[in-house]
């Protein structure tokens, strides 16, 4: 029986923490409501449509789901990412694919479609506003007055003290930002892995996200090592690149964090093909940094 240091992630990465508690309907149908001021009951309302394992462009979409006639999609963010509107993009492009996959596109009566909505969670270290909007006519090269084509995500910061309405209108994205907040706050002085397991158990002895992490406990651990640990890495990559700019020593880079991350996982019991996944290398690759 795998235990918890050998426990094997049997999901695609990425998986997250976020993505676990909010695949739970109940929980999702939790936060729409606090997004919406709606006071739906019933969680089988929701028609979750996630992007299940189909992964484009090495990008795989968070959450996404039908209710109300809406399209919504939420993603969650620890690192401000200006491209997130490109992102949504090509995720509602494929679902709405998957949609009208039955209609007639040719035919001379409207086919109606479920109105988007595009929502980024940030709780990332560098400080942003509570609430901003990402523009995918900010991306263009050449500025119009009108952009032929738009699409407007809001970017909601759920760390510290942001948008405290919105977190007690929903307990589990509370409790979620105070589980990550710890992180951050014992990251400073401790281990990684030692921060995550202090967290945890701290969560669990006050009430948060309790039931959560007493049956995901080793899950919840290894993603979160994970998690954090590529956005301690990209952040020195970004800074890095920053300061000299070389193409070729940005790549050099990725495959030397590629190679440690594959070696970390590998001593927390992770399988090599789940490490394959998480660094997008093969498994010849893993098999050799590893050995």
């Amino acid at each position: 029986m795998a235990n918890e240091n050998t426990v094997t992630v049997n999901r695609t990465f990425k998986s997250t923490v976020f993505i676990m508690l909010f695949e739970d309907k109940n929980n999702l149908l939790e936060l729409y409501n606090a997004m919406t001021e709606k006071h739906y009951t019933d969680p089988e309302l929701l028609e979750i449509n996630t992007l299940e394992n189909a992964i484009y462009m090495t990008m795989k979409n968070d959450v996404s789901f039908l209710i109300d006639g809406r399209l919504s999609l939420y993603e969650h963010q620890s690192t401000y990412n200006p491209n997130l509107p490109l992102r949504f993009l090509l995720y509602i492009s494929k679902l709405y694919a998957g949609i009208t996959k039955d209609a007639n596109l040719y035919g001379t009566k409207v086919v109606h479609l479920p109105s988007p909505e595009f929502v980024i969670f940030y709780n990332g270290e560098e400080e942003k506003p509570e609430r901003m909007v990402l523009k995918l006519s900010d991306m263009y090269e050449i500025k119009s007055r009108e952009a032929k084509l738009e699409l407007q995500a809001v970017m909601l910061n759920i760390s510290g003290d942001n948008n405290t309405g919105l977190k007690e209108a929903c307990r589990t994205l509370k409790e979620y930002a105070i589980y990550t907040n710890k992180i951050r706050k014992y990251t400073k002085s401790m281990v990684l892995s030692d921060a995550v397991e202090r967290t945890i158990n701290e969560c669990i002895a006050e009430g948060v996200l309790e039931e959560f992490l007493k049956k995901h406990k080793a899950e919840a651990k290894e993603m979160s090592i994970f998690e954090y640990d590529q956005e301690k890495h990209m952040k020195q990559e970004r800074e890095a690149a920053w300061e000299d700019g070389h193409s070729a020593g940005i790549e050099e880079g990725r495959a030397a964090e590629a190679k440690a991350t594959a070696k970390r996982l590998s001593a927390m019991g992770m399988t090599i093909e789940n490490i394959a996944k998480a660094v997008e290398a093969s498994i010849e690759e893993i098999q050799e940094w590893i050995d």
